[in-house]
């Protein structure tokens, strides 16, 4: 959720498609740092051949980590620091907590009084925000170039000397429940959504909302509040993106003489309760007054890129020729056929633990809704039946792998992408080989992956109705 109360959706949509790319150091770049700098660069990787991004990283002594994406189109960058900590890492009872958090990092330190924070980079001419996920709390300024030492010792400030004043928790407080009424309460597709997920994780922290319960929110207090940021607020615990008109002998002097001040202890090992295996199939209908044509959703069990690379991989070439648009398999069987106004599917594999793969579908107006999910189960079962061709999944990769080019343009794209991938725990090297590893993906390992995933135990299946009249 962003601070400035823009709202991002929950976890499936609001952290967009599953991020392309994350790039790793090169033997060539590190040959290519000064001396005394080159040590502290991760060393190359076999599959970096093809880097999509060309990042540069580094290590500070306190254990923060930092990657640099040079990119001189324009004198400006983009500074972000990711926290490896989400909304999945609060104790159960505890929602809201990361999310809270966050929006009171912007209640000012001694040095930066409340509200100065924004205001500050404003008037240097940029931009600030920030958001939480299941998996990470981010933050991040895009500036002039020379204004980077500026936010870099804003940012290092907060990280240790939030003041957490109760005259300020208590109205930020109403403000994160309003937040959750216009996003949620509001909004008949993410009541949804939120109660699906609740449905389908039964152990799983993903089952909880990012934003919280009202309740739970309700509850929070000072103590927990200051607790959560000293356990996960660490230099240890963060990664530092700079990408822009920059390069990394800059912003590892720049990074040296603001977080590299900063004591911290090691980073918290990452706990949490995970799923049973699955069992059983489970089903929701929720009907709203506020919905006009009904919504199918589907969750299947899926896991992650940390389980296995091979198959996250798969996945997301399965996912691109199932439901990814008027040549897919689904919209074959459902759009042009007149049953469905819309389908898709959607499968984002950059998270801690085991995570989902989405399929949805919307009937045309008058096709009822048993109609669309017959073809869908029958669209399915054909697929693992029949397998998909080595010509299709080619396609796709091509298809997928075109995107690269397109995130490399992108001021944020890099340093999203590769904050969330680190703050997940994926290493830089194996997203900077996206492309190569999508173009070597077979149709044996999509079909083997789609049998793995696409079963009916563990699944659970949502519908939003319009309320019977």
């Amino acid at each position: 959720m962003s601070s400035d109360k823009t709202p991002a959706p929950e976890r499936a949509e609001g952290l967009g498609r599953r991020p392309l790319l994350v790039g790793g150091l090169a033997g060539a770049a590190a040959a290519a740092l000064p001396q005394g700098l080159a040590a502290k660069a991760a060393p190359p990787s076999a599959a970096a051949n093809e880097r999509v991004f060309g990042a540069e990283t580094f290590t500070l002594a306190n254990g923060m980590q930092g990657v640099v994406i040079p990119m001189r189109r324009a004198p400006v960058v983009a500074h972000m620091v990711w926290y490896r900590v989400g909304a999945a890492d609060e104790a159960q009872g505890h929602s809201g907590l990361a999310h809270f958090l966050e929006h009171l990092m912007f209640k000012g330190t001694p040095e930066v009084p409340a509200g100065q924070f924004s205001r500050r980079v404003a008037r240097e001419g940029g931009r600030d925000n920030a958001f939480t996920g299941h998996d990470y709390t981010a933050y991040y300024q895009q500036v002039a170039a020379d204004r980077l030492g500026l936010v870099m010792r804003m940012e290092a400030d907060r990280m240790v000397n939030l003041l957490l004043d109760e005259k300020d928790i208590a109205p930020e407080r109403l403000v994160v429940i309003e937040e959750r009424r216009q996003v949620v309460e509001n909004n008949p597709r993410s009541r949804f959504r939120e109660r699906l997920a609740s449905l389908f994780y039964v152990n799983s922290p993903y089952g909880r909302p990012v934003i919280g319960w009202e309740d739970e929110i309700r509850a929070i207090d000072r103590e927990s509040l200051l607790a959560f940021y000293r356990r996960f607020y660490l230099p240890a615990n963060a990664i530092l993106v700079v990408q822009g008109d920059t390069d990394i002998e800059t912003v590892w002097r720049l990074a040296e003489q603001t977080y590299g001040r900063l004591h911290s202890a090691p980073a918290p090992l990452r706990a949490r309760p995970q799923e049973p295996p699955a069992l059983g199939l489970k089903r929701l209908i929720l009907r709203d007054s506020r919905v006009r044509e009904a919504s199918l959703n589907r969750l299947y069990p899926a896991p992650s890129a940390r389980a296995g690379q091979d198959v996250a991989d798969a996945l997301d070439v399965a996912a691109h020729l199932l439901g990814s648009g008027p040549t897919s398999i689904l919209w074959r069987a459902l759009v042009d056929t007149g049953l469905a106004a819309s389908c898709g599917t959607y499968y984002n594999g950059e998270t801690v633990d085991r995570t989902e793969f989405r399929v949805f579908a919307a009937p045309r107006p008058g096709i009822a809704p048993d109609r669309v999910e017959a073809a869908l189960d029958e669209a399915i079962a054909r697929t693992l039946e029949e397998g998909v061709t080595e010509a299709a999944v080619a396609q796709a990769a091509r298809q997928l792998t075109a995107g690269a080019a397109i995130a490399r343009d992108s001021l944020m794209g890099g340093a999203r992408t590769i904050g969330a991938a680190l703050a997940v725990g994926l290493p830089l090297a194996s997203v900077e080989a996206w492309p190569a590893r999508i173009r070597a993906v077979t149709a044996e390992r999509v079909n083997a992956a789609l049998r793995q995933v696409l079963v009916e135990e563990g699944s659970a299946t949502g519908w939003l109705m319009p309320v019977q009249g």
